[in-house]
């Protein structure tokens, strides 16, 4: 098995090595539906991203995640690895369709018992597990139902939450309901670059509401299993929206486009509203009376913190002509993921872009960062995804070398550390992703791992950053540049 190659003896830190708090989360993430393969295997059926990804067309090469990275029989190798990056938590998904089939009914054993051996091997290394319940592989049959636009569906996900817990609770501290729902919503049923792939700009709305609500019964029913210790949460991929200019036009684009990537979310869920622009933005769509009385104070739980997703920062103005959503960094579809957003232009920023083509900017994630302090102050903050996608590859000494991605690394972390000494509370970081793996519509073209993996064999080559992230996450703290600490 391959592993990681370890300093014993690192040089002193300099003095102006950054250094993060006594007891912060050092993590990496991954997600069910993007490693595990075993796509027929124990019991399990299909999810809206096979079909998706089996359908022409919609997943470039044709990629599917039938067999993916093969986690689900190379978890032990994955977990090794795991313990010699020195990394104190993994944060992973459940796949729902391997632990309740249809969606509806008991659970299947053989599936909870995968979960259950994944969260032993890593609780006997030191690792604690963070279970995401939803990385959008709803169940095909509840998508044949209506999907996330029906309220059912909210049901059918709680009772799920249910399943997870109790085979789950006495392993698994602390759990996560969704991850990025702004995705599930608009980009799986607005512009239809994720599955389940519809274009209805009301669909997602309804979709978006329904994720809220989902959310909100899925922390009852987590609370109602889970020991008082547990902690629970929700992730976000919260935009930094910025204006191209500081013209009225431009800022009102702004307005917009954050009312539908962030406050439709963080209304309801951290203040018990919907923001009221957002209502009179798409009213010309949709009165919003699926949402219905009681759904506010559902939604509306308490938290133990906010998980924040980050890649890259959102530049928009007002459109001079046709809106460029295509430009937006979320795939590229005739549809707009905006709803009530038509007069809006999207722009790539200036700069370094990663293999995703999106811009390399430290900047907006210590910007968002302070922003979210100022709006919720007493929230505290846990970030869930940071990472970026090169063209990796494996030179002739066997070893892949990715300065690009240590720079990119290096940077956003010094933001979350400058953020922390400025008074915000971020308590981990988790590196997106352990594994290369399969990348939704991108198929496996782009490489997001700190480990390489040779697709056709399985094998596992960890790259050179995650040796320099291992020995960050061992000292708990950022050499004061981007080569320091290998």
């Amino acid at each position: 098995m391959t592993t990681v190659t370890r300093r014993v003896a690192p040089a002193p830190a300099s003095a102006n090595t950054l250094r993060f708090p006594q007891g912060f989360t050092w993590g990496t993430a991954t997600a069910a539906y993007q490693i595990e393969g075993a796509a027929s295997v124990d019991g399990r059926t299909p999810s809206i991203w096979d079909t998706y990804s089996h359908t022409p067309g919609r997943v470039r090469n044709g990629d599917t995640g039938d067999v993916a990275t093969d986690h689900y029989h190379r978890w032990r190798e994955d977990v090794a690895i795991m313990a010699d990056l020195g990394v104190s938590a993994y944060r992973f998904s459940l796949s729902w369709p391997r632990v309740q089939p249809t969606g509806r009914g008991p659970a299947v054993q053989k599936g909870l018992d995968f979960y259950r051996a994944l969260t032993d091997a890593l609780l006997e290394k030191g690792i604690e597990p963070v279970v995401t319940l939803y990385h959008w592989d709803l169940p095909q049959e509840l998508e044949d139902a209506g999907g996330w636009p029906e309220r059912v569906t909210t049901d059918r996900f709680a009772d799920y939450a249910t399943l997870a817990a109790r085979a789950l609770g006495d392993r698994v501290k602390t759990w996560t309901t969704l991850n990025e729902p702004w995705c599930s919503a608009f980009l799986g049923y607005g512009s239809g670059v994720h599955a389940p792939g519809r274009t209805d700009p009301v669909a997602a709305l309804r979709a978006a509401h329904h994720l809220n609500l989902a959310h909100g019964k899925a922390v009852q029913a987590l609370r109602a299993e889970l020991p008082s210790r547990a902690r629970t949460s929700i992730t976000l991929n919260i935009h930094h929206v910025r204006a191209l200019t500081e013209a009225a036009e431009d800022l009102d684009a702004v307005r917009r486009i954050d009312a539908l990537a962030n406050r439709v979310f963080t209304g309801p869920l951290l203040e018990g509203a919907y923001p009221q622009d957002l209502l009179q933005d798409t009213a010309g769509l949709t009165d919003w009376s699926f949402v219905q009385d009681g759904d506010l104070a559902t939604i509306h739980q308490p938290l133990d913190f906010l998980g924040v997703n980050y890649y890259t920062p959102t530049l928009v103005s007002a459109a001079t002509g046709e809106a460029s959503h295509g430009s937006d960094g979320h795939g590229a579809s005739e549809h707009s993921p905006w709803p009530g957003a038509d007069r809006v232009a999207f722009h790539r920023p200036e700069g370094s872009t990663t293999a995703m083509g999106w811009a390399v900017d430290p900047s907006g994630l210590y910007d968002l960062l302070m922003r979210l302090k100022a709006e919720f102050p007493a929230m505290p903050l846990m970030i869930t995804e940071n990472g970026a996608a090169f063209d990796d590859y494996v030179n002739p000494e066997g070893e892949v070398s990715d300065p690009d991605r240590i720079a990119y690394l290096h940077g956003h972390l010094s933001a979350v550390q400058r953020a922390i000494v400025a008074g915000v509370d971020v308590r981990g970081y988790f590196l997106w992703s352990l594994l290369d793996n399969f990348e939704w519509g991108y198929g496996y073209s782009k490489r997001f791992g700190a480990v390489y993996v040779d697709y056709p064999t399985g094998k596992r080559i960890p790259k050179a950053s995650a040796r320099w992230y291992a020995d960050v996450a061992r000292t708990g703290t950022l050499p004061d540049r981007e080569g320091g600490n290998q």
